[in-house]
């Protein structure tokens, strides 16, 4: 794989048109310094209930609200005098931004690495019309680069053009420039926003998930009935041990079901998917809204995924690999294409990643890989002696190999389904227990990017997954020499149109 050159970072005096963050920027953040402090008061205090209430007569309550007071006060004007310091400013190349208060720091998100821009409004800036802006570029852990907080309307504009100047576009004219504030005295007014030469893109809207069938499925996951065992533990713990302190043993599990359970309403509440020139557009959220845009060719692999209780609606959950979301926070709130999609939506968010799966008939290869067994619909499968080592799901493990993709299948009770773009493969591997090389077995690997998708074949013939690692790894070495260049729109000079209908589009009727 070649990279792209490596860029010098200017110096600070030599970008011109920084700029800072909404004045309002240091409330939005200063207060999470006050919760933190009540939350450690809580925790010293709470589990005494008798000393909880002694403290809130005499002067020890006093002592206690002024300490508080003055931690708060101080979180506040530390974020004042960080917001005071922090600047930003966009480039042809990168976005800069300027951050430290003891010890400076400037940072460069290059443009040609963008991977995804999120606009992210939480519950209180929602409140007060601000957004963050965050662009996910490929690098290692920490590489995302976070502007909070802009103007709402600014920071769409800002997305906009950050797709632009990373898609190969040229600025139209020479942009006016904001004041230079670096060296600016320290009771300054913020400058004005740069005018943004560029337009948002176009879009069509593709697939919206209907509140209703969120929470269906959410309560038809596998984590609900847990829960609903865990209360039924709790009650039976309760009364044989005759003792109600006992069932709080399960406090803690409890706690963490509702908290998952209340997570995946919360992030997938108001989902929905549109396709335009700069990219997949999802925006989902209840309490805090995002809204991701992911450039074309920027995701890394998709998984279909379905649980047994969701075998009778035909429900599947679409989830993506792409470059600098693979952090263990983010994974399952940015790196969902489709929380609960029926057949035909799942079939369209795979055609949104890759349009052309390189096969004259798409929709039965994807039937196949999603229902199929065995070698059905032209999969190579597991062969018989794989039921020592996988009684139950031997039939489901298979793979599939076309002009443009590997698609892998497995799993008969959690069926999953995996499509890696040939130019897309990171590197490959055998991997083969000693039970395995007893029968001539071997799994193949496919390694991805960071994130929830992790394609591998368990148990095939291992002559089979040799010859298979042979011809994916020149299959990948050829995509890669001719894919795409990073900056998409740079051949042509103009956005190109949203896309047409997708090959298997959603039918009329489809769940909602």
């Amino acid at each position: 794989m070649t990279g792209a050159p490596d860029v010098e970072t200017p110096r600070a005096e030599d970008i011109t048109g920084w700029r800072r963050m909404h004045p309002v920027t240091p409330a939005l953040k200063g207060w999470k310094v006050l919760v933190a402090v009540l939350a450690i008061a809580w925790f010293q205090v709470g589990e005494n209930l008798q000393q909880a209430i002694d403290l809130l007569e005499g002067r020890a309550f006093l002592a206690l609200l002024g300490g508080i007071l003055l931690v708060g006060l101080i979180g506040f004007g530390y974020s004042a005098v960080a917001w005071r310091v922090t600047r930003f400013a966009v480039t042809d190349d990168a976005v800069h931004l300027r951050t430290g208060i003891l010890f400076r720091q400037q940072r460069q998100a290059r443009l040609d690495r963008l991977q995804a821009v999120d606009v992210v409004q939480p519950l209180l800036a929602r409140l007060v019309g601000l957004a963050e802006l965050k662009l996910e570029v490929a690098g290692g852990s920490g590489s995302a680069v976070s502007l909070a907080f802009l103007r709402e309307s600014e920071a769409e504009a800002l997305r906009a053009e950050l797709l632009a100047l990373a898609a190969g576009l040229q600025r139209p004219g020479a942009a006016v420039a904001a004041p230079d504030v670096t060296d600016a005295p320290s009771d300054a007014v913020a400058p004005a926003p740069v005018p943004v030469p560029f337009d948002v893109a176009p879009e069509r809207q593709v697939y919206e998930l209907p509140m209703g069938r969120l929470v269906k499925a959410t309560l038809r996951s596998g984590t609900v009935p847990g829960l609903l065992l865990m209360v039924a533990a709790a009650i039976t713990i309760a009364i044989v041990a005759q003792d109600i302190g006992a069932a709080f043993v399960l406090v803690a599990p409890l706690f963490g079901a509702v908290t998952f359970v209340w997570s995946r309403i919360n992030q997938g509440a108001n989902f929905r998917a549109a396709i335009s020139p700069d990219g997949i557009r999802l925006r989902h959220g209840l309490t805090e809204a995002r809204a991701q845009t992911v450039p074309p060719g920027r995701v890394q692999a998709i998984r279909l995924r379905q649980g047994p209780l969701w075998r009778g609606p035909d429900w599947w959950r679409v989830e993506i690999n792409v470059a600098g979301y693979g952090q263990a926070d983010s994974q399952q709130r940015d790196t969902v294409l489709h929380p609960v999609a029926t057949r035909d939506e799942a079939l369209t968010a795979l055609w949104l990643v890759l349009p052309d799966l390189g096969v004259e008939d798409p929709v039965a290869l994807v039937e196949a890989a999603l229902t199929g067994t065995g070698i059905h619909g032209g999969f190579t499968a597991a062969p018989r002696r794989a039921r020592w080592v996988d009684p139950v799901g031997w039939r489901r493990h298979g793979v599939r190999v076309t002009d443009r993709a590997l698609v892998t299948r497995s799993g008969r009770i959690w069926r999953s389904v995996d499509v890696v773009p040939h130019e897309r493969t990171q590197s490959l591997g055998l991997a083969q227990g000693p039970v395995q090389r007893r029968l001539g077995l071997a799994s193949f690997v496919l390694h991805s990017t960071p994130g929830p998708v992790a394609p591998r074949v368990n148990h095939l013939d291992a002559a089979v997954a040799a010859a298979l690692l042979d011809e994916q790894s020149e299959r990948a070495r050829t995509a890669r020499a001719t894919a795409t260049p990073e900056q998409w729109m740079r051949a042509v000079g103009a956005p190109t149109p949203v896309q047409a209908e997708p090959p298997f589009a959603p039918s009329p009727g489809a769940d909602a």
